[in-house]
């Protein structure tokens, strides 16, 4: 019984939101919005909420007069609305830094996406998400400059046993040339899946700004699945060279192979980089350093497992990827970029900045970098932006 009642209340949301989203689409309701404010370009209705005004605070409004406790869950921090004679309901939040933030909308405990933003996966659900807009990243946004594609294709796993997908960017000219591309393999974090790095991180927007700037060469980027099921129906996954082994297999013995069946790619291993974001930094760091026979180009983004998240700690780089700090002239020799980063409000900032000043102390050749903003998609997508501009050169 509770639960049908949840499910009546996500409906009457939907359809009380969706029914005023749409009369102000047709022009039945104009809206006297903030000085100021903007829509962000996650809403469905440009012209309607949220709204981020001046200061970087968003404001919301949805109408659910027979809700009797609306919040928004931004993340992680509740704001209660307040609700209006009419049904309306409102609020403001405090300041919010640039960038790309899920959120939820909570209709008397029941926690449901908000019809009025567009849809993404994230935090292991689909989930609204707002953009706040950063000064200096055109980088990151649609550009009048030739663009390339992005294209979903399906293979089949045998680690998973079943069809999975695989989301490819390729730069423009390549359907009309015939030459070979390096490729980058780029993950994931955890909650997401193989779409986050072409929608939530705009890889093709920013693939395609450089490469028409001629600030990097034209490469493949291949995002994958990385929520692998393993035959003795376990997940892959934990921050341990062991944990890596479901999707080290397959990345190695199905993804690289397709791609280099089915794209013109070059085929060798400094033609290849492996990079990714929190969970998929930690693959980057264990599988890219551990492979020097497939990748020469390492980018880690992120990762917690230096420290900053429980049940990280006391990080022995030696003992993780053999010969780093006593065959370290051979491990340098293996590699032509190895890239790491972390937000600079990140809670795993100060342990990567540690473990990094560990790695140079011991002669590893690593460039770093650090970008404000906490544990989110900004941060990554600089990240990507100046990994790319150090490949294959």
């Amino acid at each position: 019984m509770m639960r049908t009642t949840r499910m009546m209340l996500a409906v009457m949301l939907t359809a009380m939101v969706c029914t005023e989203v749409a009369a102000q689409g047709f022009g039945f309701q104009r809206e006297s919005f903030p000085e100021g404010s903007y829509s962000p370009v996650t809403n469905v209705n440009r012209n309607g909420y949220p709204r981020v005004l001046s200061d970087g605070s968003v404001m919301f409004r949805t109408k659910a007069p027979e809700a009797k406790l609306v919040q928004i869950d931004l993340c992680g921090t509740k704001y209660d609305m307040q609700r209006a004679e009419d049904g309306t309901w409102t609020v403001t939040t405090k300041p919010q830094v640039p960038g790309f933030h899920y959120y939820f909308m909570v209709v008397d405990g029941v926690s449901v996406s908000d019809p009025a933003s567009q849809t993404f996966y994230g935090c292991g659900k689909w989930s609204s998400a707002i953009e706040i807009a950063e000064k200096g990243t055109d980088d990151f946004e649609v550009q009048d400059v030739p663009h390339g594609e992005v294209r979903t294709v399906h293979y089949y796993s045998k680690v998973d046993e079943s069809w999975r997908p695989l989301m490819v960017y390729t730069p423009v000219g390549y359907n009309e040339s015939q030459q070979a591309y390096p490729v980058v393999y780029i993950q994931h974090g955890g909650g997401e899946d193989h779409r986050g790095w072409m929608e939530q991180g705009r890889t093709a927007q920013i693939m395609d700004n450089l490469i028409a700037a001629g600030k990097a060469v034209p490469m493949i980027v291949v995002s994958a699945n990385s929520n692998v099921r393993s035959r003795n129906g376990g997940f892959g996954g934990g921050y341990s060279w062991q944990g890596m082994q479901s999707f080290r297999s397959e990345l190695i013995e199905n993804v690289i192979p397709f791609v280099e069946k089915n794209y013109r790619v070059k085929q060798d291993r400094k033609s290849r980089a492996m990079c990714g974001l929190s969970m998929g930094g930690g693959q980057s760091f264990y599988i890219g350093l551990r492979s020097p026979e497939v990748f020469a180009n390492v980018g880690v983004f992120s990762t917690g497992m230096f420290g900053g998240i429980q049940g990280a700690s006391n990080f022995d780089l030696e003992a993780e990827v053999p010969g780093m700090l006593t065959n370290t002239k051979t491990f340098n020799g293996q590699l032509d970029v190895f890239f790491v980063s972390c937000g600079e409000q990140d809670p795993r900032i100060e342990y990567t900045r540690n473990i990094v000043k560990k790695m140079r102390d011991g002669g590893v050749e690593v460039k770093f970098n650090s970008y404000p903003g906490d544990h989110e998609w900004q941060v990554w997508r600089k990240s990507l932006h100046e990994f790319a501009q150090y490949l294959f050169k």
